[in-house]
């Protein structure tokens, strides 16, 4: 991008001056921002939106830039815009929708394969296992004994497979020996999945400790407690993955009392741009994104999530390809390493492996008159033989 001559640069810094511009405006001034940023996020029922809205008027505020944040409820259309339209330049994604997106699974399948890169942390949403107060049970490892029940959530496949597959192998229990030992409260709707538990329905219960209805559970008679999911149990919690491959474990921070310093799983969202995206720009996004953190951490709960330290956390543990600007900056400031450089060179071999081998699945479905759709199994098909032999994305224990 054109930068300023040096009477130009002296311009800009002495308007900053006479207008108190934030100090990371003045740091930025030799780079050219565009004159239009679109953030997508998901519906604006989410908190990636609010959150997003919380410092997008800062940033627009510290640059000069319009910076507009686009709700697109759809998943398959936000990745459609960000990679394939480009009406979209940064998204809100979870990684493991980055995971379904770089592999084509379900939707995605048909999808223009595209690769990405990461830009920042966004926020993360910590999960565990939660029981009455009174209950008996003092550790998941006590599920091995039999007779007790775990609520699962019927409305959501992830939560299913998260304590029908998820836990038992977590647990070291074959399908065989958890059928045996553990039965399943099925429920309706995530309110009465985690309320299960105080109600004497089910023993167990997989919850998010920040949902509002985890806040009256603990305050209900008898109150709630929490089993750790050990961030130490390497051999479980690989076994964990192979069900839900992008979770990470870690020890909650965030949420209701009860579950601070309990082991859990995060569920991580990140700010993503296509891989050809202008290395300055989001070298210069990093860095607001770090030097600005104070301005904008209050303006939302999820916005305390974006600071370096929890990025870092996170990075800690990704298994998705870094943006070279980010890697610029995070190196600048003593946030990147020569073994971060190995695993991230590696992360981004597999992501364009995967896509090269999208790719050449609809060359040949396209000269053998194959209609490439997620729904024709003829296609599915050409795409399992091309991708049979590729390693999935999965969280780095």
């Amino acid at each position: 991008m054109k930068r300023p001559n040096i009477r130009t640069a002296g311009i800009l810094g002495s308007i900053v001056a006479v207008l108190g511009l934030s100090g990371t405006a003045f740091a930025q001034e030799g780079f050219d921002w565009p004159r239009l940023l679109v953030i997508g996020t998901p519906g604006t029922a989410s908190g990636s939106f609010a959150s997003t809205n919380g410092w997008a008027p800062i940033l627009q505020a510290d640059t000069g830039m319009t910076v507009r944040v686009v709700p697109e409820d759809s998943e398959t259309m936000r990745y459609t815009r960000l990679t394939d339209r480009r009406d979209i330049m940064v998204s809100s994604v979870s990684a493991a929708e980055m995971r379904y997106q770089t592999q084509g699974i379900d939707g995605y399948a048909s999808q223009k394969p595209v690769p990405q890169r990461v830009v920042w942390h966004h926020n993360d949403t910590p999960w565990g296992y939660v029981v009455a107060g009174d209950s008996d049970l003092q550790s998941l490892e006590d599920l091995k004994k039999g007779g007790y029940s775990v609520a699962a959530g019927l409305f959501s496949p992830p939560m299913v497979s998260a304590v029908e597959q998820g836990l038992p192998a977590y647990l070291g229990l074959s399908a065989e020996e958890a059928e045996s030992l553990i039965s399943y409260v099925p429920a309706s709707s995530y309110a009465e999945n985690c309320r299960s538990v105080v109600e004497g329905k089910a023993d167990v219960a997989y919850c998010a400790a920040i949902s509002s209805v985890l806040s009256e559970m603990e305050g209900a008679p008898g109150g709630i407690r929490w089993l750790s999911l050990e961030p130490g149990n390497s051999e479980g919690w690989s076994r964990y993955l192979d069900s839900r491959p992008m979770l990470v474990p870690t020890e909650i921070s965030m949420g209701v009392k009860t579950a601070r310093g309990v082991g859990g799983a995060t569920s991580n969202f990140l700010y993503g741009v296509p891989a050809d995206t202008e290395t300055e720009l989001v070298y210069n996004l990093a860095k607001w994104m770090h030097t600005a953190y104070d301005s904008y951490k209050d303006t939302h709960p999820l916005a305390a999530r974006m600071s370096v330290e929890e990025f870092r956390k996170y990075l800690d543990r990704s298994p998705l390809p870094v943006h070279e600007g980010t890697m610029k900056y995070l190196r600048e400031i003593g946030q990147w390493s020569e073994a971060d450089d190995a695993w991230n060179n590696a992360a981004i071999e597999k992501m364009d492996t995967w896509i090269a081998a999208r790719k050449a699945a609809m060359e040949e479905a396209g000269e053998q008159g194959v209609k490439i759709s997620f729904d024709n199994p003829d296609f599915i098909a050409i795409l399992e033989k091309h991708t049979a032999d590729l390693e999935g994305f999965r969280s780095r224990l």
